[in-house]
């Protein structure tokens, strides 16, 4: 028995829950978010084109949707407002087709970049779910101003397949396109994501100048634990654009360096935090500023993410109270290290040195204090 089937005259889809009707715009069905968990993709399709042949003669010819709306359920009827996704029926093949509002105009006749940077990203997490990229564009009438209406098509498996399936991961694909700036992840926006409780979206991510992500804690009850800590702030703080740590995430090696593998939370301990903040306390100086720790959920664990935004450069080196050296700690010791790109690298005798020459400079002319009693 089909679960859903198109009534007689084509004016509604006939579920075992309820019918959806014709959108009142006449371009397609709207249904409820609720409604999908018992329809699976292949019977819809069927549907949809049992309408195309009812109106055009051909199942293949013509197109049309069924859009998805989530208002309160006693409010569906032909008026409800679509949420941007739908599943829309083009020569046949059923389909996943989103709607966004974008900063960015995406047109692949502009040589921007722009579009090219937004079907690599998203080509990367489709890839991962089995589904592929069909289009991502500006829409016709996307406007002249920002933002800009934009259509995005994707493939998705549908044999075997509920819409609720289909429709989840709809709903991944609008909130990774709305993490995205340029085409691109950021600092920011990745840890919007992992706010969320959408780390997986990161899986596939490449690890780079401001993400790190490690699978279990650092070691805190030991000293060599929260100097790797303090190290690994340390990267970020002395780089350019600061950066995010994640512990409970997974990366491998790749060809071209190291992605993210998978998300494997650690267990639940709201004392983590505490400690993560003592160990940075006590072996990083100066203090940095805005950094955050969060204990994010996830699943039935959490993340600890880490995120640091940009230093002053008047801050800067930021200094380790503690080196491992040859495996052993050297509590004496003082290290300074940086990121660039996935990799850390220490900061040069000799640009230690030309940054003590120059404070030196300052204070002989008196340029610090003034600076100070600015403040």
């Amino acid at each position: 028995m089909r679960t859903v089937k198109m009534e007689r005259e084509g004016q509604s889809l006939i579920t075992g829950k309820r019918d959806w009707p014709m959108r009142e715009t006449a371009d397609g069905f709207i249904a409820h978010e609720n409604d999908l968990d018992d329809v699976t993709a292949t019977d819809l399709q069927a549907a949809l084109r049992s309408y195309c042949n009812y109106m055009w003669g051909d199942p293949s010819e013509g197109e049309i949707d069924l859009a998805v709306t989530d208002v309160p359920e006693e409010y569906l009827d032909d008026e409800a407002p679509p949420n941007g996704i739908a599943f829309s029926l083009e020569e046949g093949q059923l389909r996943l087709s989103l709607t966004a509002w974008l900063d960015d105009y995406l047109d692949e006749g502009y040589d921007d970049g722009k579009a090219e940077a937004y079907k690599d990203s998203l080509t990367l997490i489709l890839e991962r779910l089995g589904c592929g990229l069909l289009h991502i564009g500006a829409h016709p009438n996307a406007g002249s101003t920002p933002p800009y209406f934009t259509e995005i098509h994707v493939r998705t498996p549908t044999r075997g397949k509920s819409l609720a399936y289909m429709y989840a991961i709809g709903k991944d694909v609008l909130a990774f396109i709305d993490a995205l700036q340029g085409g691109f992840l950021t600092r920011e926006t990745a840890v919007s994501l992992l706010r969320a409780e959408k780390g997986d979206l990161l899986v596939g991510q490449p690890e780079g100048p401001w993400l790190d992500v490690k699978v279990d804690h650092y070691d805190l009850s030991e000293r060599s634990g929260k100097i790797s800590l303090a190290q690994a702030v340390a990267r970020f703080a002395n780089a350019e654009h600061g950066g995010v740590i994640v512990v409970g995430m997974k990366a491998k090696k790749v060809p071209s360096g190291e992605i993210v593998k998978a998300v494997q939370p650690v267990p639940l301990d709201a004392r983590m935090q505490r400690k993560y903040e003592i160990a940075i306390e006590q072996h990083l100086y100066p203090s940095p500023d805005y950094l955050n720790i969060e204990m994010v959920p996830h699943g039935k664990g959490m993340l600890v993410v880490l995120s640091l935004p940009p230093q002053p450069e008047e801050l800067k080196p930021f200094l380790v109270h503690g080196a491992i050296v040859d495996g052993s700690v050297e509590g004496a010791f003082i290290s300074i290290v940086r990121r660039r790109g996935e990799a850390s690298i220490p900061i040069t005798a000799p640009s230690i040195h030309a940054t003590m020459a120059a404070g030196r400079a300052l204070l002989r002319r008196g340029e610090v204090r003034e600076i100070q009693d600015e403040d």
